[in-house]
């Protein structure tokens, strides 16, 4: 069975963009042809008084107006354009780990960001346009940003214990990361030397979050915290106490969602990461120390953490 990013077409989620936009709606932006997508298309149908086909055909896109037209790779796309071609790129970027916050068939600045990163980390000129380079790029599945600079980048364990979800689709669903279930408490460690980027609330299903930079454009993030004890801008070592283990946000249960970012794509964190969980967070359990700073230093734009 495919995986939903497999399953998903661009030009599917661009319809399911449109109809939404002209209040049909079709249910998610799943790029999935289903029934409550086709049911939207009978109501646009039906409300302008064409042929009731469930078939979204040229009469039925034009019924979508600016959100109908144009087809993707008709022009280059640019901050300030909208249409149908805008919102199969946000589709297609989504896909490959680059989120566009969201799918609204307008080129704003959450756009622009991931374009741009997209662009870095294949190699391509960052202009910002997703031209003919850009969305061929993005079609290829076999082009990845996922190969490391270099041999030596490695993780410790942000908590000891096994791992649960891994990064992929386990059960189907997108999952960015690794799931290490502990228990509501316990110390999470930071897996490397780098600066605290964010550390507060990401409302994407992240819950309490922190976010550390290191070198070689690698990031690690933490989610799910029941608290946060770094702020912004603060430098930490490998077994940094970041917070403690809870269940905020999207979760079903205490645990720790980590994530490995390269240039801003998550990569599976599995290759890189060490068996050695630092000795600094093996100690008490707890939810004070450093005042439980909870301080937001540019909100990362990705949701959908379990």
């Amino acid at each position: 069975m495919p995986s939903p990013a497999q399953a998903g077409s661009a030009q599917v989620a661009a319809l399911q963009v449109g109809l939404r936009a002209v209040g049909v709606s079709p249910g998610p932006v799943d790029g999935i042809t289903g029934p409550r997508t086709r049911a939207a298309v009978r109501r646009l149908q039906a409300r302008r008084h064409l042929a009731v086909d469930g078939v979204a055909g040229p009469q039925t896109r034009r019924a979508l107006g600016r959100r109908g037209r144009p087809s993707l790779g008709s022009r280059p796309l640019r901050s300030g354009l909208t249409g149908w071609d805008v919102a199969a790129l946000q589709f297609l970027l989504n896909g490959r780990g680059y989120e566009p916050s969201g799918f609204d068939g307008a080129f704003g600045p959450n756009t622009l960001d991931a374009v741009q990163r997209f662009q870095g980390a294949a190699g391509l000129s960052v202009d910002g346009i997703a031209g003919p380079a850009t969305l061929a790029a993005l079609r290829n599945r076999s082009l990845t940003a996922t190969s490391a600079p270099d041999g030596a980048v490695a993780f410790l364990r942000p908590v000891s214990g096994a791992i649960g979800d891994g990064f992929g689709y386990p059960g189907g669903r997108k999952h960015t990361g690794l799931d290490f279930p502990a228990a509501s408490g316990t110390p999470i460690g930071a897996a490397g030397r780098g600066i605290v980027g964010f550390a507060g609330w990401n409302s994407g299903g992240y819950g309490n979050l922190v976010v550390v930079r290191h070198r070689l454009g690698y990031e690690t993030w933490y989610a799910h915290m029941s608290r946060i004890a770094v702020s912004v801008g603060q430098s930490v070592a490998g077994g940094s106490v970041l917070g403690w283990v809870g269940s905020t946000g999207r979760s079903t249960g205490p645990h720790v969602h980590f994530e490995v970012r390269l240039f801003g794509t998550p990569i599976d964190p599995v290759p890189r990461l060490l068996n050695a969980v630092s000795a600094s967070v093996g100690g008490a359990r707890g939810g004070a120390g450093r005042g439980g700073a909870e301080r937001a230093g540019g909100k990362p734009r990705t949701g959908g953490a379990r």
